[in-house]
């Protein structure tokens, strides 16, 4: 048994009291109601939820998936204090979001699966999908957060209906659609450290067949943080942002048989990159430093972020008959960014005369990676039947096609910051694949569905070290790889109607992510990119889904295991200084998971969600380079080659919570005249994680706890709302993640943020 294998008792008591509360809700359904109940017709109620998990409009309860969605009250309250997509994190069972990138390019890890590589280039395991496209660059995936219908969480493998590097699951977000009545809303906030605020959308109709939404944000915060180095080249302050985003909907609905949505957006960001730290552990310990201040950090390196992205979309469908219907999605985006960052955290070195600031710094290391040029197309075509009869079915194809170009630069930071070395990684990624889902109710209770997808997948290669860093590769390349792989995905499940108001299912599925190749060569000596084979996964998955209480409460549980072969890890950093693709032999988890939606009374409505997730590396031949700051490895330590590597068998996947609650409850006070003053609160807890492969007393980040407060009043029929709010009102500070090759850096999570809001809606 893993040294982390066994649960603090605590976890497994919350997570079995609420099991334990779920249990006994769905055996109470049927209970009569008590005398002081309210009269039929009064009570409220939870409506039906409904889903597009599967391509299509449906119930989730109808669903053989472990989902969770987030509505648009509760996306426009976590994400009230400025922040970006990374909010979602630990909002929902079994969901991780971490970044060393800051807001520009978020790492999604779904019950443990995910990708810890920072390079432009990296795939992950978690798809994300926008508005029916999906974004395959880690850039892409940061789009704000904004004018949202609302977020899909879907568990993976979903590499039927999604696609191949989907064996975590997919993010899936769907902006508000156009409208036929003038309708809008404008918001703004102001809070600590200048956070500012400002979201608005206009809908309605511009012709008989044509209407509209428009849609934007800009989100504003100061730099907060000091830059104690008297003699910085720059940044006096950090850690401040501007950003701004746009949506632009066509919406063309003057035929009974053809509809067509244009969707245009772009994104603009300005700021301060990850704040690095130097050594913000004590030692031993994952402590943070005696006299640590969040307020303060002195550095001798540049520290900016520049990102814009733009994408377009037509997504067009055609009733071919009152049973059939076409559908063609078309997407295109591209990015283009560079951020630059004192990777060392502190001022000097420690061979220099006076040494280094804080203590122990060996050298400096300033870098920066930048993405010049890149573009993506994707087409779908899809044919859905829509039968009244038993048996209904999808099938398509899909095609797409990735141009990339990745700068890694390295900069003298004790000769003034000049240019001191140049890689370039250049790939085509080429992939189409052929699917079909179908669905047969054997009898009025029980559905059987059941899919395949056929993928080819094509990667060309090239890296190159186009000028020499000081004890780094020559300048050398361009060195080639090309990848070419098929893969074949699958699922299979049941729905079986145990009750007119509970349903069970059980679902196994098969998935796969396409070959992943590295090529970050400054500090490769002799230079040469990695690879990773493709990784493939089954998962087994059980569950219960169910109305309960006269639909005054929802609950979903979900059991699960899944077992990745070839799983594509990343070696970051360590004593070697490199970043290395490799394959672990193999890759066990398993958990279950909760969502429980409750009117506990007319005016109070909760949410709760938790998951446990237990992961393990299983490959006693697996060896990687540990810390090269001086952390304290725990891990069995091996000598091969003059070098001295950790064994990572029996490790759990880095940045893979075992816990993850989450909590909000709305409170509301109904007043004369529609008037309404209301209360909300979130929670939201994950347990500690490894922040690498390897595991070291320091390079493991304590658990955190980040809650919310809303306390406001609408009026006009909630047609006006004015609040104040509160985020991480605990104000705790956690390390979220660390760079390990040169000194104990880290970086920490956002600070308190409080603040007033308004909102007016027509």
């Amino acid at each position: 048994m893993s040294k982390h294998l066994g649960a603090p008792r605590r976890h497994a008591l919350a997570l079995a009291v609420g099991l334990t509360f779920a249990s006994a809700a769905a055996f109470a359904q049927d209970a009569p109601p008590a005398a002081a109940a309210p009269a039929a017709g009064e009570a409220k109620t939870l409506d039906a939820l409904m889903v597009t998990a599967q391509r299509k409009v449906e119930r989730a309860k109808d669903v053989p998936v472990a989902l969770t969605t987030v509505d648009r009250e509760k996306l426009h309250v976590l994400g009230s204090g400025g922040g970006d997509i990374r909010f979602l994190s630990g909002r929902l069972p079994s969901l991780n979001i971490e970044s060393s990138f800051g807001r520009a390019f978020p790492r999604f890890y779904i019950r443990g699966l995910g990708n810890t590589d920072f390079d432009l280039n990296a795939s992950q395991p978690v798809s994300l999908v926008y508005d029916d496209i999906v974004l395959e660059n880690p850039l892409l995936k940061g789009f704000p957060v904004f004018d949202l219908e609302n977020v899909e969480l879907l568990r993976g493998p979903q590499g039927t209906l999604f696609g191949r590097n989907t064996p975590a699951g997919v993010v899936k977000f769907e902006s508000a659609k156009p409208t036929r009545e003038l309708e809008g809303y404008g918001q703004i906030s102001y809070g600590t450290y200048g956070t500012t605020n400002f979201e608005g959308a206009i809908s309605g109709p511009l012709s008989q067949n044509w209407s509209g939404r428009a849609s934007a944000m800009f989100q504003r915060r100061d730099d907060w943080v000091d830059n104690t180095n008297p003699n910085a080249r720059s940044n006096k302050k950090l850690e401040g942002y501007d950003e701004s985003a746009l949506r632009l909907q066509l919406q063309y609905d003057g035929s009974d048989t053809f509809h067509a949505l244009f969707n245009v957006h772009a994104r603009r960001l300005n700021g301060t990159a990850r704040l690095f730290r130097a050594m913000l552990f004590k030692k031993g310990t994952n402590d943070l430093f005696d006299g640590f201040d969040v307020d303060k950090v002195g550095i001798d390196g540049r520290n900016f972020q520049h990102l814009k992205t733009f994408g377009a979309s037509a997504k067009l469908s055609w009733d071919l008959s009152n049973e059939l219907t076409l559908y063609s999605i078309t997407g295109y985006e591209t990015a283009d960014s560079l951020s630059r960052g004192d990777i060392d955290g502190g001022v000097g070195a420690m061979f220099l005369p006076g040494g280094s600031t804080p203590a122990g710094i060996p050298f400096t290391a300033e870098s920066a990676d930048g993405l010049p040029d890149h573009r993506q197309w994707t087409q779908e075509f899809r044919l859905e039947s829509n039968y009244t009869g038993p048996f209904n079915w999808q099938a398509g194809l899909f095609y797409f096609d990735e141009d990339i170009t990745v700068d890694s630069l390295n900069y003298d930071t004790l000769g003034g910051g000049v240019q001191a070395g140049h890689a370039q990684q250049k790939q085509r990624n080429k992939a189409w694949a052929v699917f079909g889902s179908a669905e047969y109710a054997l009898t009025e209770r029980f559905k059987l569905r059941g899919g395949l997808r056929y993928t080819q997948d094509k990667k060309n290669f090239a890296a190159s070290v186009l000028q020499s860093a000081p004890f780094g590769a020559p300048v050398s390349g361009p060195f080639k790889v090309n990848t070419d792989v098929d893969d074949v995905s699958w699922d299979i499940s049941g729905v079986f109607q145990a009750t007119d108001t509970v349903n069970l299912y059980a679902r196994v599925a098969k998935g796969f992510r396409a070959p992943s190749i590295q090529g970050r060569l400054l500090f490769q000596t002799p230079p040469q990119p990695s690879v990773a084979d493709a990784e493939k996964v089954i998962s087994y998955e059980a569950g219960v889904k169910a109305d309960l209480f006269d639909k005054r409460a929802r609950l979903g549980v979900a059991l699960f295991r899944y077992n990745v072969d070839n799983q594509q890890i990343n070696a970051v950093g360590g004593a070697l200084n490199q970043t290395i693709l490799l394959n672990a032999d193999k890759t066990v988890g398993q958990g279950v998971e909760v969502d429980f939606d409750a009117y506990v009374t007319d005016n109070l409505m909760v949410t709760f969600g938790a998951s446990y997730n237990d992961t393990k590396i299983k490959d006693a031949n697996l060896f990687v380079a540990p810390c090269g700051g001086g952390c304290t490895v725990t891990d069995p330590l091996v000598v091969r080659n003059g070098q001295t590597l950790a064994a990572i068998d029996g490790n759990p996947l880095p940045q893979a919570p075992k816990w993850v609650y989450n909590l909000t409850a709305r409170y509301s006070v109904p007043l004369a005249n529609g008037n309404e003053f209301y209360v909300f609160t979130d929670w939201a807890y994950r347990s500690e994680v490894n922040f690498f492969l390897y595991e070291s007393k320091e390079f493991r980040g304590k658990a955190l706890t980040e809650g919310g407060l809303r306390v406001g009043y609408m009026w006009d029929n909630g047609r006006y709302d004015v609040a104040v709010y509160g985020r991480n009102i605990l104000d705790q500070v956690r390390a979220v993640g660390g760079i390990d090759f040169n000194n104990l850096v880290g970086f920490v999570n956002d600070p308190r943020i409080v603040g007033v809001e308004f909102k007016a809606q027509f």
